[in-house]
């Protein structure tokens, strides 16, 4: 008896997917636990496992199609490996998302398949999808299609022609991850009042603080003492004393929170995530780092669950290990501040009317207006620089 391969529940309000990867082609033999196939949503990447033994018997979703939770990617039947069997297009599907609870049913049209967010803008717009050209697997439509047809007849000002293609270029399709990348950070330049504060923070105190302690603390907890869990501290500390920094903005309530969830900015060939550090503010040095490390792996192996990338209530960014001497951070939405770390850079700066050369590393705290001032602003980031430049202040909460 065949066994249906199906799309998991993907996380809190991730009702979608699209197909990544196949690792059994039809006809291999399937194990229970083996990797099937690869999903990638607009947060992770995660593997569907077999549930049951067998042989590859069909593959209903292909590479890049767009599926529901529910919806059935192929099946596992019996027999042994090696039989002559062919993958079934994604037309020929009849639903991608089987009817389950809080999931909509993908429609079909003559030839196409529509996928609910798909369907939404066809209906939305009045649209005939049988009209609309398809560039997703087997000319299935994606919403991208959707709209660019609606943007095409929309009147402009001034009409561009279509990129022609060029035998010198290389056209790529965006990944999920990274379409849903661009529409957050525009997103949040169209919604909050976003502006940035600068400052500079002598890195002295911490680089001899690391370089005292390295050793020890490595042989001790067994990971190294970096950057991260001081400068998570130092704002810790900060946020609790500028609370609106560390809260956002629902509607027409201002919510503060009283917890301290840090989110850190990792850069993965995917594209660029936020893991998030719960309570940072009960953790250890140690512990931090440790978590830090843990969920960096994940992230650059696309391994991270959904629990681990929301939730956030501030972030830290480290533009520094690219090279980058200053930046303008854009939020994390909906959260309401998000500091910039940057490169350590040896400079000239005046020591009690001497001229020392010191290492100096740029702040830069983006925030939202709305519900930040800008003496709360001000406030925060020099507080932060407080502590970094004093890191026995963290330490003893002064």
């Amino acid at each position: 008896m065949a066994t249906d391969i199906v799309v998991p529940q993907l996380g809190e309000s991730v009702t979608e997917a699209t197909v990544a990867k196949w690792f059994k082609a039809v006809g291999d033999r399937v194990e229970v636990d083996d990797p099937i196939v690869e999903l990638e949503t607009d947060k992770v990447t995660l593997e569907v496992n077999a549930t049951s033994s067998g042989v590859m018997s069909e593959i209903a979703a292909t590479v890049g199609a767009e599926v529901s939770v529910g919806g059935v990617l192929g099946q596992i039947g019996e027999g042994v490996s090696g039989v002559e069997l062919t993958a079934k297009p994604i037309a020929d599907v009849k639903a991608v998302a089987a009817p389950v609870a809080d999931t909509v049913p993908v429609f079909i049209t003559e030839e196409k398949v529509l996928s609910p967010s798909v369907r939404k803008l066809v209906e939305e717009h009045n649209l005939d999808p049988a009209q609309i050209p398809g560039t997703g697997k087997d000319n299935s439509l994606t919403k991208g299609d959707v709209l660019s047809w609606i943007d095409s007849a929309i009147p402009t000002a001034a009409t561009v022609d279509p990129r022609a293609n060029n035998p010198r270029e290389e056209r790529v399709r965006m990944t999920r991850l990274r379409r849903r990348i661009s529409e957050r950070l525009k997103e949040a330049q169209n919604t909050a009042a976003m502006l940035s504060t600068f400052n500079e923070v002598d890195m002295t105190e911490i680089l001899a603080l690391r370089t005292k302690y390295r050793e020890a603390f490595e042989k001790k907890h067994g990971v190294r003492l970096g950057f991260m869990s001081i400068f998570a501290k130092a704002c810790v500390v900060a946020l609790k004393e500028i609370p609106a920094v560390n809260g956002e903005i629902d509607g027409d309530d201002i919510v503060y929170k009283n917890h301290y969830d840090i989110g850190v900015a990792v850069g993965t060939p995917q594209g660029l995530v936020v893991p998030v550090i719960r309570d940072a503010d009960k953790l250890s040095f140690a512990e931090i780092e440790k978590t830090l490390a843990e969920l960096a792996v994940r992230a650059r192996d696309g391994k991270l669950s959904m629990d681990e990338l929301v939730g956030g209530t501030f972030t830290i960014t480290n533009g520094g290990v690219y090279g980058s001497l200053l930046s303008t951070p854009i939020l994390n939405t909906p959260q309401s501040g998000i500091l910039g770390m940057h490169k350590t850079q040896q400079r000239p700066i005046a020591v009690g009317g001497i001229v020392e050369i010191r290492p100096m590393m740029y702040l830069a705290l983006s925030y939202d207006h709305r519900i930040i001032d800008g003496r709360e602003a001000v406030t925060f980031l020099v507080r932060v620089k407080e502590c970094l430049e004093n890191p026995e202040r963290i330490l003893i909460d002064a």
